[in-house]
């Protein structure tokens, strides 16, 4: 497969018209609306017309998932489990397509798309293999002949709002554990990034998965969004997103009980203490800062040196920022894709210029590329701020975008403090040779997820999430799942 596979494929499958899979049928929004998503390295090409959906279609579309949900829920694990697995196999047989809708709409490198891709595959498989381990327990009663079990069993009808900036693995993240604990699903996608959506839905139905099981229903959050998290039949919502929508769905949320699970931003620190290579730590740091052009909850957003080695580990971050290549993803050597629309560039553009008007040091890049290849898409050059504050909003607030702030501390104590400053807390990486050292920060940062002398990239099988305004409810991805899809039953006999 080449790059010009991927424009050739576009030429020939682009300016479709989608509907919204409803009980395993692809059918027009009530609405009779719909609207253009657009090519993100070429807006002048239609990738395909959407519906713009409504409040009918949501009742529609959680109405079967409701009247799915007896059969899906007695369907024995290991059947569903054989069903995701067949997906993950469909998966792998249209990867290059999914590889080529993922880059068009949302933007990142082909390499990156086929990376996604393949991290989908995997979490699907170990969800498969999770439909056969729901496990309960046989506990002792106070009384003869009486027996105590406790199970779990799935909780009904969920709600799976995905984000735009992981199209695919997003989405699979959510419907793949909800299948296999024997949950119904209706997804709703981000309204910028539904086009990967379609073949996932088909990939599903070919699958096996009933119809009913999972629906799809494209449109906006005030739209689709609202009226999926307050129907009263949805007893769980899944998102993927800011903190602000995530705080607002779980108000809604708990006003009738429905439980959530919620993964939302981040501010997330590279800390760096001591090293041997100060090259190796600028490479772990770099990718993790820009891979998806920076537009991922994970990304590395604030570095924190002691100031020692602040000159080297600052010298060597620019240096490989540097050798980043910003271009569409069909190009060759490509490592840095557009921003997803002109709304969120504007956005990131508006945070470099409060760095500057703070005080901090634009070291690198902040302008907008617009030239040759580069004039039809939203391209940002990687941008890096040295002499930054803690105190800074750029150092403070989730920019969402290739922006990096570097940040020189004194003491560990102090690297510690400022690492735990923010609201967020999502992941953090520690650089340090002392093993000592690496469990000490680990146990005080104020993040879900702690990696140590590597960039904050996660595991297919183990728990995902955040703490503070990072995220709410049980992590996903891992074992953990199960708090969130089931539910527990205890059952007392006797004989």
């Amino acid at each position: 497969m080449t790059m010009n596979d991927m424009l050739t494929w576009l030429e020939e499958n682009c300016g479709q018209t989608y509907g919204n899979f409803i009980n395993g049928e692809w059918i027009a929004s009530v609405s009779g609306e719909s609207y253009e998503v657009y090519h993100a390295a070429n807006r002048r090409q239609v990738l395909g017309y959407f519906p713009n959906s409504g409040p009918q279609d949501v009742d529609l579309a959680v109405q079967f998932a409701h009247r799915a949900f007896p059969d899906w829920a007695s369907t024995p694990g290991p059947t569903r489990g054989a069903i995701l697995y067949r997906f993950a196999e469909l998966l792998g047989e249209h990867a290059d397509e999914l590889a080529f809708m993922l880059s068009a709409e949302q933007g990142k490198t082909l390499g990156e798309s086929r990376g996604e891709v393949t991290r989908a595959i995997r979490e699907v498989r170990f969800a498969a293999g999770e439909a056969s381990r729901v496990q309960g327990a046989v506990l002792p009663s106070e009384r003869v002949s009486v027996q105590c079990s406790v199970g779990r069993h799935p909780i009904g009808v969920v709600a799976a709002i995905a984000p735009w900036n992981f199209p695919v693995v997003t989405p699979i993240r959510k419907i793949g554990p909800a299948l296999a604990y024997g949950c119904t699903v209706v997804y709703k996608p981000a309204t910028v990034t539904p086009w990967t959506s379609t073949l996932i839905m088909k990939c599903l139905q070919a699958a096996g998965v009933p119809n009913g099981v999972v629906n799809l229903v494209v449109g906006t959050g005030s739209r689709v969004g609202d009226p999926l998290v307050q129907n009263p039949l949805v007893h769980g919502i899944t998102f993927t997103g800011s903190t602000k929508l995530g705080r607002q769905i779980n108000v809604t949320a708990a006003q009738r009980f429905a439980r959530t699970q919620l993964e939302l931003g981040g501010k997330n620190p590279a800390i760096v203490l001591d090293y041997t290579n100060a090259s190796e730590v600028a490479t772990e740091i770099v990718a993790a800062a820009f891979a998806c052009s920076g537009q991922r909850c994970t990304a590395i957003s604030r570095v924190i040196v002691m100031r020692d080695k602040l000159p080297e580990v600052t010298e060597s971050i620019i240096e490989q920022v540097k050798r980043l290549k910003v271009g569409p993803a069909w190009e060759e050597g490509a490592n840095l894709g557009p921003l997803i629309n002109e709304g969120h560039l504007n956005s990131v553009l508006s945070y470099i210029d409060i760095g500057r008007q703070e005080g901090a040091t634009l070291a690198l890049g902040g302008q907008v590329l617009n030239t040759g290849t580069l004039a039809d898409g939203c391209y940002l050059a990687p941008t890096i701020f040295t002499n930054v504050a803690p105190s800074m909003r750029i150092a403070k607030e989730e920019i969402f975008g290739p922006v990096l702030s570097i940040i020189g501390v004194d003491t560990e104590d102090e690297a510690a403090d400022v690492a735990n400053s923010v609201a967020y807390g999502l992941a953090a990486s520690v650089f340090t040779n002392d093993l000592a050292k690496s469990k000490r920060f680990a146990a005080k940062l104020e993040s879900g997820m702690v990696h140590i002398n590597h960039g904050t990239a996660s595991d297919a099988h183990v728990p995902f999430g955040g703490i503070k305004e990072s995220g709410f409810g049980p992590f996903s991805i891992g074992n953990t799942n199960a708090e969130f899809f089931t539910e527990m039953k205890v059952v007392y006999e006797k004989f």
